[in-house]
């Protein structure tokens, strides 16, 4: 996940397309399984995990590689 979404820096990405673009999965599976995944990439590579400058959260549409330099 980290590598497709530095591929694609400052593309938001839904739940949905990651789960197809990465796992091949048609249909997200329910639950936390994606925000979950996501909070322990953080914890890896975020200097501040509970304020990221990476892997950012674009609320109500899903996630995307910050662009920018922090």
């Amino acid at each position: 996940m980290l590598y497709f979404l530095f591929c694609h820096k400052g593309l938001v990405f839904t739940k949905e397309q990651l789960y197809e673009s990465i796992w091949g999965f048609n249909n997200a599976p329910e639950g936390s399984d994606l925000t979950s995944f996501i909070r322990k990439l953080r914890k890896k590579i975020e200097p501040f995990p509970d304020s990221p400058q990476y892997i950012l959260t674009v609320w109500g549409v899903g996630y995307k590689f910050n662009e920018e330099k922090p």
